[in-house]
């Protein structure tokens, strides 16, 4: 059974700080939801079982979402799978139990595109998901994720308790990382072509061969789309109790750049090192059931690519 959520409600967003949980903060307060709970990893460390538990027993939320996660690109991924899995199963783990145990009305866990399997059919649906193998850069991080969508299913079916998971596509916009050695790829564009603008570089270096395709979506779509969930998505018993997020459009990383490239006014070539690792071939999600339910992302990949740039030289 479904929980409605009302403007009253309390809400904890844990991961505020990062770019997923600002702008589902961001969207929440846009829709008039002002009582919201935030905590800053010193606060309260969400990987100790017995500090979360205790904090929940004083401060039960109503309405719970969790966007905290230990993220990293193709490099960070590789190389710390351990780090990757552990953190976040234990995030999600302690906050899914003191969620169930404290009757919170409805948890929304955000995992990611990145728990497909590696040659999915395109356009991916939700149903493909464990149907083969992971893209070994980033098995570890999509385990855990996993294990995050199934803990939800499995709380749901055994235990009745209303909690659901959305999986993003590769996001970009306001508070993104860009960490030379643990960015996503488009950040990590970004930074690559403005920085070769100001300084003048004769050429940007760009991993892989350019030929994978990957749809983005913009962060505050995704912050949109959460609320829209918590307010009208009903996980029954025999359906999905995930949902794909995205814009069921697709781009190739060399097109990518090229419009970046564009758009920063940078003059220089682009030089492709093909030694680094491309990636899944292609990620496009299919979106059909979330549209049905009546949302579709609205910032289209050009307006969001000028506005990125832009935030990205505020901070300069």
């Amino acid at each position: 059974m479904t929980n409605k959520i009302s403007i009253e409600d309390s809400i904890y967003v844990a991961g505020h700080n990062g770019m997923a949980g600002s702008a589902i903060c961001r969207s929440l307060k846009k829709f008039g939801y002002k009582n919201l709970i935030t905590l800053s990893k010193n606060e309260l460390d969400l990987r100790d079982q017995g500090k979360v538990r205790k904090w929940f027993k004083c401060n039960t939320p109503d309405i719970v979402v969790l966007a905290a996660a230990k993220v990293g690109g193709i490099l960070a991924n590789s190389m710390y799978p351990y780090d990757f899995m552990l953190d976040n199963i234990l995030i999600q783990t302690n906050l899914m139990e003191s969620s169930f145990n404290n009757s919170v009305k409805r948890f929304l866990f955000l995992s990611s595109s990145c728990a497909y399997p590696k040659e999915c059919p395109q356009p991916i649906k939700e149903d493909y998901l464990l149907n083969s193998c992971l893209e070994k850069t980033n098995e570890g991080y999509a385990l855990a994720k996993i294990l995050g969508m199934k803990f939800c299913e499995a709380l749901n079916k055994q235990k009745l308790f209303d909690a659901f998971s959305l999986m993003p596509t590769n996001l970009y916009g306001p508070n993104d990382n860009y960490d030379d050695n643990n960015s996503h790829v488009f950040a990590a564009l970004i930074k690559k072509f403005v920085i070769a603008k100001v300084n003048n570089f004769d050429e940007v270096i760009c991993w892989g061969d350019g030929s994978p395709k990957r749809e983005f979506l913009h962060v505050d779509d995704l912050g949109d789309a959460c609320v829209f969930c918590l307010e009208n998505f009903q996980y029954k018993k025999e359906s999905f109790s995930y949902l794909n997020v995205g814009t069921g459009k697709d781009i190739t990383i060399f097109e990518l750049a090229s419009t970046i490239k564009e758009i920063v006014g940078y003059k220089g070539k682009i030089v492709w090192d093909r030694t680094k690792p491309n990636g899944t071939p292609q990620k496009k999600l299919d979106v059909t059931r979330l549209k049905k339910l009546g949302w579709e992302s609205k910032i289209g990949l050009k307006e969001g690519i000028i506005k990125t740039i832009d935030e990205f030289k505020k901070n300069l």
